[in-house]
């Protein structure tokens, strides 16, 4: 294969409709492909990208809302591009918008130019061979962890099959197989997507580590390691490996697989490309945009998130706005546009075969009542239909034991053999989970020594590294219904100095506040942790005003906090 970048031209304009450019934003469509570009011009020079929002690629229109005539509106989600920086403004100081190279041709007509990579998964191609049936069988267990078999050997995507995930917000919605243990144990290999609980689940890795403790685990090379936290969760795992993105990994003669990042989240989110004798198996996990949005087609089965809810947006906010009415309205539209996003990304790649999966989570802990009964999901069997309207392709909506074998499916997908479910009676939904063990883990911190010491609040903020940032925020530790806990701490961080005033600030200033649930807090404090269990686990309430998401300030708690835990001990000497 050609290894060098291509260029392709995605515009031209006439001299014509080049010399009528106006000032500022210019919309245009190529027709033939019915791809939309903005073009910004400011005097004699012009910025050009796709009309495509990062986020979930939304199409941009005018923002009337800017008098200065630089900046448009996402229609999805409300993102915002200043076009003549090529920076999002809303979330604000988020991300960059790719920019396409423009030149002039001789009769100074205008051209769009994109520099493409070669795809690397083309690098080295296989033909497919025919597959014996039984030689490939793909096995769904829970959420978004399958077991391949793939010839002799097996291979297993994210495991999280006993435990919560996010602190104490997610359970498992379907039963595993009962020989889930076994399954893991005998594996050849395990990809694991993202640190996310829900695909990293400690205590499922606890209990495969006690027999296997060398089974080899393969992640991607991600700015925060997948495993960052792996020395202080007391699993012992010694196989770990960590891989480049875009090159194949080759495990036997007829296996490989290439792990690719994500085009929104490249820090921390990764999707996978597994090959057995030509055959492609994509799975692009919980990536917003898997690799930039440029992924093989016609791959033999693809499977993907659908479920929406993986977020505490909106459920968990109250004011202004957010009224129930809003909040329902705004879940209601936005799982309508997800789906409508899967099914037009599975039309685009043309699998063979689509399983949607990565969504099976329930918010069963009773005190998260209110947010199971608001926070609607997705119906698999919804999507897969929108799907079947649109194209040919082969759908399977998976249930824990379900068995789909590729080889005859892809001989012929109406063989009733194709996909074995599993058998009768077998026990599908949970309807009990072992809350107790986790959450008395949780607990075991909020009497914490650590907790005797107000300082332990500047302790906490100065190792976490968040400053210089016009923010206000203010931290009240609750009890399980949110409530201000009685004795507990009610405190006022301004990230601009980072200093922790009685009172509000003159100064005009963004607020945000943040109730959350006073043993989650602590924990999390305690040992370090990422805020995805105070967010995305639903074990906080919060309030802002303006009503503006601050990206600098999430990201940084969310995914870049220091990888080494505050010093306790040392804090702890220095009170004494």
């Amino acid at each position: 294969m050609d290894r060098r970048q291509t260029t392709e031209t995605l515009l031209s304009l006439s001299p014509t409709e080049t010399a009528s450019l106006k000032e500022g934003i210019n919309f245009f469509r190529n027709r033939a492909t019915g791809k939309e570009y903005i073009l910004y011009k400011e005097k004699d020079h012009i910025k050009a990208c796709k009309n495509l929002c990062k986020h979930q690629g939304g199409l941009f229109m005018k923002d009337i809302e800017d008098l200065d005539g630089r900046s448009v509106k996402c229609t999805k989600h409300n993102w915002k591009l200043d076009v003549s920086t090529m920076k999002y403004i809303n979330p604000p100081g988020s991300f960059c918008q790719e920019e396409l190279v423009v030149e002039m041709d001789e009769n100074n007509g205008l051209l769009l130019v994109e520099l493409n990579p070669p795809n690397p998964w083309d690098f080295d191609p296989r033909p497919p061979e025919e597959l014996a049936f039984g030689e490939v069988q793909i096995t769904y267990l829970t959420h978004a962890c399958m077991d391949l078999k793939l010839g002799d050997k097996r291979m297993v995507f994210d495991p999280w099959l006993t435990g919560p995930a996010f602190a104490r917000g997610w359970w498992l919605l379907h039963e595993p197989p009962s020989d889930w243990l076994e399954r893991l144990c005998k594996a050849d290999l395990i990809y694991i997507s993202h640190m996310h609980s829900d695909h990293l689940s400690y205590p499922t890795l606890k209990q495969l580590s006690q027999r296997r403790p060398d089974i080899p685990i393969y992640v991607g090379n991600t700015e925060r390691p997948v495993f960052w936290n792996l020395d202080r969760s007391g699993v012992r795992l010694t196989n770990i490996n960590v891989v480049p993105f875009g090159l194949w990994q080759q495990v036997d003669k007829h296996i490989r697989f290439m792990i690719l990042m994500d085009g929104v989240h490249p820090e921390m989110d990764t999707c996978i490309i597994v090959e057995y004798k030509g055959h492609k198996i994509l799975n692009t996990v919980d990536c917003t945009r898997p690799n930039g949005g440029r992924l093989p087609e016609k791959v033999a089965l693809m499977m993907s998130d659908f479920a929406g809810g993986a977020s505490g947006f909106p459920m968990t906010f109250s004011g202004g706005k957010f009224t129930e009415e809003w909040k329902a309205q705004f879940i209601k539209a936005e799982r309508r546009k997800l789906l409508n996003y899967k099914a037009q990304l599975v039309k685009d790649l043309q699998p063979r075969i689509y399983c949607p999966f990565a969504g099976y989570f329930v918010e069963s802990h009773p005190s998260d009542k209110y947010i199971k009964e608001t926070n609607l999901k997705n119906d698999p069997n919804q999507l897969n239909n929108l799907i079947k309207k649109n194209s040919d392709v082969v759908t399977w909506t998976p249930r824990p034991g379900a068995t789909l074998d590729l080889g005859r499916m892809l001989k012929d997908p109406t063989d009733s053999k194709g996909i074995v479910e599993p058998p009768e009676g077998t026990k599908i939904y949970k309807d009990s989970w072992d809350f107790g063990p986790y959450l008395k883990t949780l607990h075991s911190a909020v009497g914490d020594e650590i907790f005797l010491h107000s300082s332990w609040i500047k302790e906490y903020f100065t190792w976490a590294g968040f400053k210089n940032y016009n923010l206000v925020v203010r931290m009240i530790e609750t009890d399980e219904d949110f409530n201000p806990l009685p004795g507990g701490y009610d405190y006022l961080v301004d990230f601009l100095d980072l200093s922790f005033p009685k009172e509000r600030p003159n100064r005009e200033h963004p607020y945000e506040e943040i109730r959350s649930r006073v043993d989650v807090i602590r924990y999390v404090v305690k040992h370090g942790l990422l805020w995805d269990d105070l967010y995305i686990g639903f074990q906080t309430r919060l309030q802002r005003d303006p009503d503006i998401y601050h990206h600098l300030f999430w990201n940084h708690f969310q995914i870049k906090l220091p990888l080494t835990p505050p010093n306790w001990r040392s804090f702890l000497m220095h009170c004494g």
